[in-house]
């Protein structure tokens, strides 16, 4: 692994927050309606107002995992076979070929050879130990699952394994999960400050991914086998009281870095990991996790740095995952390893000048449905189960009005254009899954 500095002693503190099934239209700022209980999400509203909010910004997959490779390594997940299973699931415990090979240079070795401390709280989904780990890809701290989705009480993935560790080390630690991982993400801001270096903190919440349940259910939660995949559990209140749970906690972090002095010179890019799920409001979307439709990849994007970015910005730049992890390099002053060159490209010039907006070709392969799509500019070429469509998204953004009979020449530019950039990456392996979950089994399409 190879990283160089290029900037000085006032390079920022950055954290990045990723939700896990969260809705284009889940927050306030995007949308969101208010709850009986009053607004969802007060704080991520104020980090928009205060920053930047994204209106065209994309998962780099609409499930779990593969987004979570684009993520750490900057590039197309494509490239990496463990990326490959949409998502992992905890039947590989014990694989060592479906995960995150520690050889390859990632976001947090990157900065941590830069001179940052890294630390990771919350969700890997990248690979079980022994072969694959957090530690083992540039995090100095772990707190968390190494799973997709656990129990947030019982802390036990979907085979009911008890999975929360500290390193690779199980922990017992009692509480809500997404309370946990705020209390702990509010320790190490502490404990960073004051620091002699900066420091990369990724907070990786479960939350509103599914089981359905909000920090009052404690003592009264099922057992985790009843619960993961309880497919008549949950309800809208239910998952917008999560949301809130969650948004309360990045309160907190807020909180702790202004008391600290830190909050000024951290850059806090807050999204979510793909597009929403059962209760998830997507509107005015089609779609959801697992589809290439915009409900499925088009996610909240907001970036909070008042040492750069202006108040009240907002932009319709295209960018996804693997672009944050560039823009984080870049503002940290850090270079990629130049045998494994981003995908990514830095944002830095958007966060300087929201009206600074440039071409950003995006591209997505799905094995589930033989999925496939390509955004450039305002076109999107979209296939699914064998057929063509193309969309003008500005003008709808339900994805609708298929122009493809009406625009043949520009539906074959894009699916060539498409197939060109597809012979770039790895192919599909023939023995790549597909996992579902509950919420797409025995669910009516919507």
């Amino acid at each position: 692994m190879n990283a160089t500095t290029t900037a000085g002693a006032g390079r920022p503190n950055i954290i990045f927050i990723v939700a896990d099934d969260l809705g284009y239209a889940d927050l306030g700022c995007y949308g969101g309606r208010d709850a009986p209980f009053g607004k969802v999400s007060p704080v991520l509203d104020q980090l928009a107002a205060d920053g930047l909010l994204l209106t065209q910004g994309y998962a780099n997959s609409p499930v779990c995992s593969p987004t979570r490779f684009g993520m750490i390594t900057g590039r197309y997940q494509y490239r990496l076979r463990g990326a490959a299973e949409e998502p992992i699931n905890s039947k590989s415990r014990g694989s060592t070929t479906l995960g995150l090979p520690p050889s390859h240079p990632t976001l947090p070795s990157l900065l941590k050879d830069a001179g940052y401390r890294t630390a990771l709280i919350g969700k890997w989904h990248l690979g079980y130990p022994p072969a694959f780990g957090p530690l083992r890809s540039g995090y100095e701290e772990f707190f968390g699952p190494l799973s997709g989705g656990v129990d947030y009480f019982t802390h036990c993935d979907s085979r009911g394994t008890h999975d929360l560790f500290f390193g690779e080390d199980e922990r017992h630690d009692e509480g809500y999960l997404t309370d946990l991982f705020s209390h702990r993400a509010v320790d190490y801001v502490e404990r960073m400050a004051p620091g002699d270096a900066p420091f990369f903190l990724s907070l990786h919440y479960t939350a509103p991914h599914w089981p359905w349940e909000t920090r009052e259910d404690a003592g009264r939660a099922p057992a985790v086998k009843d619960n993961l995949f309880d497919l008549a559990g949950g309800n809208i209140h239910v998952y917008r009281r999560m949301i809130h749970h969650m948004d309360e906690g990045i309160g907190w972090i807020v909180d702790a870095l202004r008391r600290t002095g830190q909050l000024d010179n951290t850059l806090i890019v807050f999204t979510s990991d793909n597009g929403g799920e059962r209760f998830s409001d997507n509107w005015p979307l089609v779609g959801g996790k697992m589809d290439l439709t915009e409900g499925g990849i088009r996610v909240p994007w907001i970036a909070h740095w008042p040492a750069t970015v202006a108040p009240g910005s907002r932009s319709e730049q295209l960018c996804m995952t693997m672009d944050w992890s560039a823009t984080m390099l870049d503002a940290a002053g850090v270079a990629a390893d130049p045998e494994y060159p981003l995908d990514g490209v830095s944002l830095m010039p958007v966060l300087r000048d929201p009206a600074a907006t440039f071409a950003r070709p995006l591209h997505w392969r799905m094995n589930h449905r033989g999925q496939r799509a390509l955004r450039d500019g305002r076109w999107k070429y979209l296939r699914v189960d064998g057929h063509d469509y193309l969309f003008d998204i500005p003008a709808d953004e339900r994805e609708r009005a298929n122009l493809a009979p009406r625009e043949p020449a520009r539906l074959a530019a894009m699916r060539q254009q498409w197939e060109d950039w597809n012979a770039t990456m790895p192919p599909i392996p023939e023995d790549a899954t597909v996992s579902l979950g509950y919420s797409y089994k025995d669910m009516p399409q919507r």
